[in-house]
């Protein structure tokens, strides 16, 4: 990878980390509905690729069914995390993703795996169970909400494993049509914003939905994809760790994350873990980058 590219590359995840703790600012700090937050920015990522809407990726339900897996099933669930849960935590318990895309590789696609692949998942799982372990054997609804968050975005990856290449601004147009048009109901159903409070921090929420949509999603995620199309997925899929670490150092940094012992092991356990399946891969699907933010 020449050094141009490989600046991208941390630049992409410097970008998903600094997302990660936008987001945590806006739905706890803030106090933005989280179903709220997730309809305006997957609607604005719908009317900024709306020209790449057609032709309609086929399967018609799979591509809807991927969209909503990858956007507002996952995103939904992780900024309804993000009330309660660190963005660090939230960043490393995410990354039980990896070995959730796997185990359901196995399971639907029928894909083997070696055994250094085996340890990779194993080291994930236990390292992520280090990080959300508390006394008494419990584990916290927002940690998991990030698990459910992860394996919704996972099985989202596995089914577009069985489409064919799609562009990626017109992945991105599904993604943000099918979130946009089942998140703003829902919201409209299950919550009810605090006006006062929305138009006391107005700008400042317009500019953190403008850049998720357009910095993140249609910005970074259209250049990674680039970047995975340029080069193999297992010299890309281990650099993108720069994204937990990155959102653990913002997260101390910026809203006061705990950083102990315990968050320390468990996430170099993860992360290790992480690296190890990474680097068996030799195809990453595109839908897997939603994974980072």
């Amino acid at each position: 990878m020449n050094l141009r590219d490989f600046l991208l590359l941390v630049g992409i995840c410097l970008i998903w980390a600094t997302n990660n703790v936008v987001s945590k600012v806006v739905v706890s700090d803030w106090q933005v509905p989280p179903l709220f937050y997730a309809a305006v920015r997957f609607a604005l990522v719908a009317a900024l690729t709306l020209p790449w809407l057609r032709p309609m990726p086929r399967p018609a339900w799979r591509i809807v069914t991927v969209g909503l897996l990858m956007g507002g099933g996952s995103f939904a669930l992780l900024f309804m995390a993000l009330q309660t849960v660190s963005p660090s935590a939230a960043a490393v318990v995410s990354q039980a993703g990896v070995p959730i895309t796997t185990l359901l590789s196995i399971l639907i696609l029928g894909e083997r795996i070696h055994w250094r692949r085996g340890l990779g998942i194993t080291l994930t799982l236990i390292g992520v169970l280090v990080v959300v372990w508390e006394p008494g054997f419990a584990i916290s609804a927002g940690l998991l909400l990030v698990l459910a968050a992860a394996a919704s975005g996972s099985l989202g990856a596995v089914l577009m494993k069985q489409m064919d290449d799609i562009a990626p601004l017109r992945f991105q147009a599904w993604v943000g049509m099918s979130s946009a048009l089942l998140l703003a109901p829902l919201s409209l159903m299950l919550e009810t914003p605090d006006w006062g409070q929305l138009a006391a921090v107005k700008w400042q929420f317009m500019a953190a939905v403008v850049f998720s949509a357009l910095v993140v999603s249609v910005g970074a995620h259209t250049l990674y994809y680039l970047l995975i199309a340029r080069y193999e997925a297992n010299l890309i899929a281990p650099l993108t760790l720069i994204t937990p670490l990155a959102t653990i150092g913002l997260g101390v940094a910026i809203t006061n994350d705990r950083l102990d012992t315990q968050m320390i092991v468990g996430s170099a356990i993860a992360l290790t873990g992480v690296l190890i399946v990474a680097l068996r891969r030799t195809r990453a699907p595109i839908a897997e980058a939603q994974e980072h933010s």
